[in-house]
């Protein structure tokens, strides 16, 4: 038995019987609301109409899930008339049916252990009304009152379980899905009336994968932008320069299209699986990039023109990066194809990667010549109009200084 009370008008003491909650779901929405009754109705009307949401089957709520239990509501007014205060009929009911609290029993010593001594009425005898209603409570004078001559006492029923997210109360809706994504059964259920018109004082929460699918969407941008920032310090670490690794790095939005069309032809969703694909693919992508530049900048540092450098650059390096492509989507294709013990949730990872990896193979063996040589030209013109500067300045310099000898020399 678990005692519930509720401070609410006309105060009520519940015994109710402890119950188990429902199971975890592929899709749960939690409201939570301080209104038992508001969360309740609103909790019904959410069910009902995610019922009628295709895909979503099983469709349940921790409200629905009620056990029978005992009201025993307080009459205020009998109750002053005799002197007797709601705590004292809390207090005998709950010594009647649960007994005394922890702290305050007496123990029995049994040698080598302590036992708590409990002692309240028998199962058979806290469910009896009339039992219950000849329970004494004690007056503020000190006299004995019956139970039932300040309180009503009737059957009833009650939620199996109280739970409480953030100290509110919550009630749990759920329901599997069956032939849709995660993704589509929240975008279908948050155009549900019963969602978009809440009561006042109840709130939606969003919980389990839902919850953790926002905050994978959430972190994934800025995931992405550290592994881009890292990269571009590595590169500009190595060559030494802070425009050439730009070349390396526009090889990396050539990687989103494919893979979001690898997944868009395969119908697989973008997932966690996927989006970890998608980092892979940066890493990936980078590979051949630096390939290609660091050979075209060998090339020019051996006194080749740029246009030389790069076409050396695209036809010595188009083996090795077609070698380590197709090695890379081969070994990604058994991932794809779902074969093994679990394979349908790793497979959107190796689709993206193969979709990502086969077009920005393609293109960087276009783009990034090209954006190389943009670089390059504007590279040597920046040195170009530096060098006048500052051979004009070392004129000027050289020019002061004769002046100045001149003067000296002639009195």
């Amino acid at each position: 038995m678990r005692q519930k009370l509720q401070a609410i008008p006309g105060t009520r003491i519940t015994f109710v019987s402890q119950g188990a909650g429902g199971g975890g779901k592929g899709m749960e929405i939690v409201l939570t609301g301080e209104n038992p009754l508001l969360l309740d109705q609103a909790a019904q009307n959410l069910t009902q109409q995610m019922r009628q949401v295709p895909g979503l089957v099983e469709v349940s709520s921790t409200a629905a899930l009620v056990k029978p239990e005992i009201l025993i509501k307080p009459d205020p007014a009998r109750a002053a008339d005799l002197g007797v205060s709601v705590s004292s009929i809390a207090r005998t009911a709950s010594l009647a049916t649960l007994g005394d609290a922890e702290s305050n029993l007496a123990d029995f010593d049994a040698g080598d252990r302590q036992i708590p001594i409990r002692v309240r009425l028998s199962r058979e005898t806290a469910n009896d009304l009339s039992t219950l209603q000849n329970l004494r409570v004690p007056s503020q004078d000190g006299q004995l009152v019956p139970l039932i001559a300040v309180a009503d006492i009737e059957f009833g029923s009650g939620p199996a379980q109280i739970d409480r997210f953030d100290r509110s109360r919550q009630v749990t809706v759920g329901g599997n899905l069956q032939g849709i994504t995660l993704g589509q059964a929240v975008e279908a259920v948050n155009q549900l009336p019963a969602l978009k018109n809440l009561p006042d004082g109840v709130q939606q929460q969003p919980t389990g994968d839902a919850e953790i699918q926002r905050d994978i969407f959430a972190r994934f941008g800025l995931a992405v932008g550290t592994a881009v920032m890292m990269i571009y310090a590595v590169l500009v670490l190595l060559y030494n320069d802070f425009l050439y690794p730009l070349a390396v790095m526009v090889a990396l939005p050539l990687c989103v299209g494919g893979a979001l069309m690898g997944l868009l032809l395969t119908q697989k969703p973008l997932g966690l699986f996927a989006l970890i694909g998608m980092v892979l693919l940066i890493g990936l992508v980078t590979k051949n990039s630096i390939l290609l530049v660091d050979y075209a900048l060998i090339a020019m540092q051996e006194g080749k023109s740029r246009r030389q450098a790069v076409i050396e650059a695209g036809i010595t390096r188009l083996r090795p990066i077609l070698m380590t492509s197709i090695s890379t989507v081969a070994g990604m294709v058994p991932i794809a194809l779902a074969i093994g013990a679990g394979g349908e949730t790793r497979s959107p990872m190796a689709i993206a990667v193969i979709g990502g990896f086969s077009t920005s193979t393609l293109l960087t063996l276009v783009v990034v010549p090209v954006f190389f040589t943009y670089i390059s030209g504007a590279r040597s013109r920046t040195a170009r109009v530096l060098s006048r500067a500052t051979g004009i300045g070392r004129q000027s310099a050289s020019s002061r200084s004769t002046v100045e000898t001149l003067e000296t020399v002639d009195p």
